[in-house]
C-alpha cells in the first residue's frame, strides 16, 4: 500500500492516528511553529509531508522523554545544539523520577499492609518491643473488629512508615505513662486536680500515636479499661485499683470541659 506522503501528504487526522497524538496537539504545534505542515489543500486543509512527519516523530520522542516544548524547539532548530547532552540530562531526571516512584510504590505497599495487618512487625519484633504478654494475634483481631472504622484507617496510615525503633519509642512512652499513673495514685492525687488533669492530657497525647483521641472517646476508653477484664487486668497489675482510678480522673477532666461522662459517646 503506497504511503500517502508520497501522493500529496497526510491529513491531520491521519498523522494523529499514525503518531498517537491528538489533533489538538498537532494544531497547537502548528500554531506555535514547532511542527507545521508544509502543504495546504485548495480548501485550506493541512497536509504533512514526509519531512514534516520526520520532525513530528522527533517532537513526539522528545516529549515522551519529558522535554518541554521550548527545549524541543531549540534542539530541532539549532544545528549546533548539544542533543546528547540534553538527552543525558533528561535521562538523569527520568532516573530520579523512577527512584521517587519506586519509593512511592514501596510506601503504598506498606500502607496496604498496614490496612490489612495493622502492626508491621515480625512476631519476634513484637515480643521484643511489646513484651512477653503480647499476643501477636491481637492486631488481626482488632482489624476484624475495627477495620471499617475511621480510627483503624488513621491507625494504619500512622503505622505504615514506622519501623521497630519508632514502635519501641511508643512502647516506652506507654510504659512511662503507666508508671506515672501508678505513682500518682499511690501519692493520693485526686481526680480533677491539676496533676490528675495533666496525666489525662498526657494519655491523650500518647494515644495519638495510634489515632486522634477526643475527650468523649477518652471517656469511653477509660470506662472500657475498667470494665473489660483484659484491660482491667493490665492496669490493676500495675497497681491494684488503677483501672477504676484512671476512669475517675478521665471523668473528672471531661466534666471540666462540659462533657457528661454518663452520656459520652465514641465521637
Amino acid at each position: 500500500m503506497p504511503d500517502d506522503t508520497d501522493t500529496g501528504g497526510l491529513t491531520v487526522g491521519q498523522v494523529s492516528t499514525r503518531l498517537g497524538v491528538t489533533v489538538r496537539a498537532l494544531h497547537h504545534w502548528d500554531e506555535t511553529d514547532l511542527a507545521r505542515p508544509s502543504l495546504r489543500t485548495a480548501g485550506g486543509y493541512r497536509l504533512y509531508t514526509a519531512a514534516d512527519l520526520e520532525r513530528l516523530h522527533r517532537v513526539v520522542v522528545y516529549r515522551e522523554l519529558g522535554l518541554g516544548l521550548g527545549r524541543i524547539r531549540a534542539i530541532l532548530d539549532d544545528s549546533a545544539a548539544d542533543v546528547p547532552g540534553a538527552l543525558r540530562a533528561q535521562r538523569l531526571q527520568v532516573a530520579e523520577r523512577i527512584d521517587r516512584l519506586q519509593q512511592l510504590s514501596a510506601g503504598l505497599d506498606r500502607m496496604i499492609d498496614a490496612h490489612e495487618r495493622g502492626l508491621l512487625l515480625t512476631v519476634e519484633q513484637q515480643a521484643a518491643i511489646l513484651g512477653p504478654h503480647w499476643d501477636p494475634d491481637w492486631p488481626d483481631q482488632a482489624r476484624q473488629r475495627y477495620g471499617d472504622t475511621a480510627q483503624w484507617q488513621q491507625y494504619a496510615e500512622r503505622s505504615a512508615p514506622r519501623g521497630p525503633d519508632e514502635w519501641q519509642a511508643i512502647a516506652d512512652a506507654v510504659a512511662e505513662l503507666d508508671s506515672a499513673l501508678g505513682d500518682a495514685m499511690d501519692a493520693g492525687v485526686t481526680p480533677g486536680s491539676p496533676e490528675a488533669n495533666r496525666l489525662v492530657e498526657r494519655h491523650r497525647e500518647v494515644f495519638s500515636s495510634y489515632f486522634p483521641l477526643t475527650r468523649q472517646m477518652q471517656v469511653c476508653l477509660g470506662r472500657k479499661y475498667e470494665a473489660d477484664p483484659a484491660f482491667a487486668a493490665h492496669y490493676d497489675g500495675i497497681r491494684a485499683g488503677l483501672a477504676a482510678w484512671f476512669r475517675r480522673i478521665v471523668d473528672a477532666s471531661a466534666r471540666a470541659h462540659d462533657i457528661d461522662p454518663d452520656t459520652a459517646t465514641w465521637q
